[in-house]
């Protein structure tokens, strides 16, 4: 791919570690990258790769049946759905990633598709774009405050958490959300009004977020019942993962009710087909899962990565590593 340079330089007196890149990583992370290793993004070469870094490639038992040197593979983000954990435990492959390296840039994005949502900015946009002459107070372009209104959310871990303190401080929003491991005494510490199901989320929030991983137990998390128990005009962000949200279920909730509108960064399949039905509809928001797309992010993520995956190959302990097929419920994915 374009951005990612192909190094034979070796190290003097030192092996020249093999990485596999499939996709471009910060130049400051690649630099530190190339100061110990070989880089390359040919899969031919995978047979001699001593590490992998993804960003979003599928990791599964075939993939790893063609890199018999693999000793690691670095997740560039914290979702591990794209990789098969237990295949790699079962072949001593180490899997590491960043968490909380992302959370800032996610959880802003959070914020500001909600807002986007609130006012119509994005319903405004088209409009204008098809040249439509619209009047200043069209009725279709009438939003809602956030002040004083109702944040719930569906998982509550780092970037959820940072997305409620936003919401609370700069829109005096209260905080409502559901975990499985969320307590009251946790809950009461984070100023959340726990909640004991999804579905008593959404009907008891203004704006709901999704802030989950994509495992087995959270596929399809978000269905009709949940869905249908939204209050009337009640806003869904999703910076997940798509594969928690029923998609067929959504697009009626926005067509039939009781759904305002929607914003989802993340989708079941990405590219998502030109001819899905939630892409043409006016209160649908998409973006093309750049929640963890700032340059800050990006290089806290990288070199975070690169450093795990140094440390593992030098034989030490790395910082967050993933072990097996451990569910981590309350850790939301980064694309990311």
């Amino acid at each position: 791919p374009q951005g990612i340079e192909h190094t034979t330089h070796r190290i003097q007196g030192g092996y020249m570690l093999k990485i596999f890149l499939c996709e471009p990583i910060h130049p400051r992370a690649l630099a530190l990258l190339k100061t110990r290793a070989e880089v390359f993004s040919d899969p031919a070469c995978l047979g001699r790769a001593d590490a992998a870094i993804s960003r979003n490639l599928r990791m599964d038992a075939a993939f790893l049946e063609q890199c018999p040197a693999l000793k690691v593979i670095g997740i560039h983000g914290t979702g591990t759905d794209r990789v098969d954990l237990a295949a790699a435990a079962q072949r001593g492959v180490r899997v590491v990633y960043a968490p909380g390296e992302n959370a800032q840039s996610v959880a802003e994005l959070i914020v500001g598709l909600t807002l986007a949502l609130a006012r119509r900015v994005y319903l405004a946009d088209r409009m204008l774009q098809t040249g439509e002459a619209l009047a200043i107070a069209d009725a279709r372009l009438t939003g809602m405050e956030l002040h004083g209104k109702t944040l719930g959310l569906v998982g509550v871990g780092s970037i959820a958490r940072r997305a409620a303190e936003m919401f609370r401080r700069a829109f005096g929003m209260s905080i409502v959300g559901y975990s499985p491991s969320l307590t009251e005494e946790r809950a009461a510490c984070l100023g959340i009004a726990r909640c004991t199901c999804v579905r008593e989320v959404f009907a008891r929030a203004d704006v709901v977020s999704i802030g989950v991983p994509l495992t087995p137990q959270t596929r399809g998390l978000v269905g009709t019942a949940e869905l249908a128990a939204a209050k009337p005009g009640a806003l869904l962000v999703n910076t997940a993962r798509g594969g928690v949200v029923d998609e067929d279920a959504l697009y009626r909730a926005l067509t039939q009710g009781p759904l305002g509108a929607a914003a989802c960064d993340v989708l079941a399949h990405e590219p998502p087909a030109p001819g899905l039905p939630l892409l043409r509809l006016p209160n649908f928001l998409a973006t093309p899962h750049l929640g963890a797309a700032t340059d800050e992010a990006l290089l806290r993520v990288g070199m975070c990565v690169v450093e795990q995956i140094f440390t593992v190959l030098d034989g030490k302990t790395p910082a967050h590593e993933c072990i097996g097929t451990t569910d981590r419920t309350d850790v939301e994915s980064e694309h990311k």
